[in-house]
């Protein structure tokens, strides 16, 4: 059989220490044997969903086009929309729930050609309880995506304007101080702000900034060293 995709890049935040990310890989294999399965992280936050999408939208641009699944979910079990957003007109679809987890993925990529809500039960499988939907609905419908069954297969389209937006903070100015607020400090210690880097350009090479009312003084700098 010909793949339509042959690789599904998958991120949740189900950790290591159980078997749940173990559970969803070997579902996709049942249905897709052939595809690769890529982890780009299990180790979000449990429930954080800004942290989920922080992660995707870091990775979006440098991901092999295939499926996208995303399970950061606290809704699970909820009225929340089981959701596929296809982007680049078919190149990529992100599979997940409808709560803001891709939405700055998709904005990196150039948004939403169309999206669909996965509700074609055919393509779950029997569910024995409604909180491991990355079992029972996301890792099959991934599968069959790769396998080509057509987004129309899966469930009814819907206007990707209705899809659950992101919320980041806005950073703002206070008299002549940047107001900002840390998103993300990866393992090595670095903090992303929801800043851009020439945010700082008028503040020269040596900031002062305040972190919980406690004042220090930060160097720019292109490296480590």
């Amino acid at each position: 059989m010909t793949l339509r995709y042959d690789t599904i890049s998958f991120l949740s935040d189900y950790g290591n220490d159980d078997e749940f990310v173990g559970i969803v890989k070997s579902v996709i294999r049942s249905i897709a044997p052939d595809v690769a399965v890529i982890d780009i992280t299990h180790a979000v936050a449990p429930h954080d969903v800004r942290a989920g999408g922080l992660a995707l939208a870091r990775s979006a641009a440098y991901l092999c086009p295939g499926v996208v699944l995303g399970i950061v979910d606290p809704g699970v079990g909820t009225a929340r929309r089981a959701v596929a957003i296809e982007v680049g007109d078919g190149a990529s679809v992100l599979v997940g729930p409808d709560n803001g987890l891709f939405a700055s993925a998709v904005a990196m990529v150039g948004g939403a050609t169309a999206a669909y809500e996965l509700t074609n039960t055919e393509y779950h499988l029997p569910a024995p309880g409604a909180t491991f939907a990355g079992r029972d609905v996301f890792a099959p419908i991934a599968a069959h995506l790769c396998d080509g069954v057509s987004l129309d297969e899966l469930g009814r389209a819907i206007d990707p304007h209705t899809l659950t937006p992101g919320i980041f903070p806005l950073s703002r100015y206070e008299n002549d101080a940047l107001v900002c607020e840390s998103l993300w400090i990866d393992r090595y210690g670095n903090v992303q702000l929801n800043i851009a880097a020439d945010d700082l350009d008028s503040f020269g090479e040596r900031v002062r900034i305040i972190v919980n009312g406690r004042p220090r003084v930060a160097v720019r700098a292109a490296s480590y060293t």
